[in-house]
């Protein structure tokens, strides 16, 4: 389906949030727009609430799966459009982020677009503005191990089965390894744009299991070092270089400074801007 937008939402028992991230993909869709909701086999008031938006929304299931990336696969494999993303629970799409990611989509030839996202807090209100720019993300992924702002990517299709698509087998760092992948194998362009917000709450898996995230991580970059034919006295080196420069870039330029005015607005009411 040329220029239309595939989105999925995994969710798990995450039902406090789930109303209003729907809400904030509904609002952006477009006719021809796919929006797809794989429940977990949730034992809240999930499915309940997703009951009352099944006649706004493509499609969902509720059964159990392998975690967030089995769930992301199954949406995926659903869906049909030109574009793709997903929206974790608890997350929001800022209204109009999908017109501007569509437009960049179809106007450039980059293969994957990433942005700025909001940082807000359990109640829904801006913490800070948060910088996704880096120069190269290959470089910062697989050097550094820096990723994306996983709510503010978006990306083509094709591309995203040239790549191999998300693994499922993968339980914690999926994100980064799919972003991983695609930042070697493609063009992956960084737009200044807020796209989408980033919710902090206790249920989260890269907070609940940080040290499993860091090892998956550091599988997947060491797979792609093993494909590599440069010395491994180079890539050491460039590990040192770009785990400072990783660690520099948070410091001095992890947040949008020229947008601190939006720090305690309410997430939901603030549209998709241009930086």
């Amino acid at each position: 389906m040329k220029g239309n937008f595939s989105i999925v939402t995994p969710n798990y028992n995450m039902g406090r949030y789930l109303a209003e991230t729907i809400e904030s993909v509904l609002v952006n869709l477009k006719s021809g727009d796919q929006y797809f909701i794989i429940d977990g086999g949730s034992t809240d008031e999930s499915l309940e609430i997703i009951r009352t938006y099944e006649n706004r929304i493509t499609g969902w299931v509720s059964e159990k799966d392998r975690g967030y990336a089995d769930a992301i696969a199954k949406g995926i494999a659903l869906s049909n459009a030109e574009y793709q993303c997903w929206i974790n629970c608890g997350d929001l799409l800022l209204e109009g982020s999908l017109d501007v990611a569509r437009k960049l989509l179809a106007t450039t030839d980059a293969d994957m677009i990433f942005g700025d996202d909001l940082y807000i807090d359990e109640n829904g209100l801006v913490i800070k503005t948060t910088n996704g720019h880096v120069r190269d993300l290959a470089a910062m992924m697989l050097y550094g191990g820096w990723t994306p702002l996983q709510d503010a990517c978006f990306w083509r299709r094709e591309f995203y089965e040239k790549v191999g698509g998300i693994d499922p087998a993968i339980k914690y760092a999926a994100d980064y390894d799919l972003f991983l992948r695609m930042s070697l194998r493609g063009n992956c362009r960084y737009v200044p744009v807020i796209f989408s917000t980033f919710r902090r709450h206790d249920g989260q898996t890269s907070i609940l299991h940080q040290q499993r995230y860091k090892q998956e991580r550091l599988k997947c970059r060491q797979r792609e070092f093993d494909l590599q034919s440069a010395a491994k006295l180079h890539n050491i080196l460039l590990r040192v270089y770009y785990w400072w420069k990783v660690r520099w870039r948070i410091r001095v330029f992890g947040t949008n400074h020229r947008m601190k005015h939006l720090v305690g607005a309410v997430a939901s009411k603030v549209p998709c801007k241009f930086l």
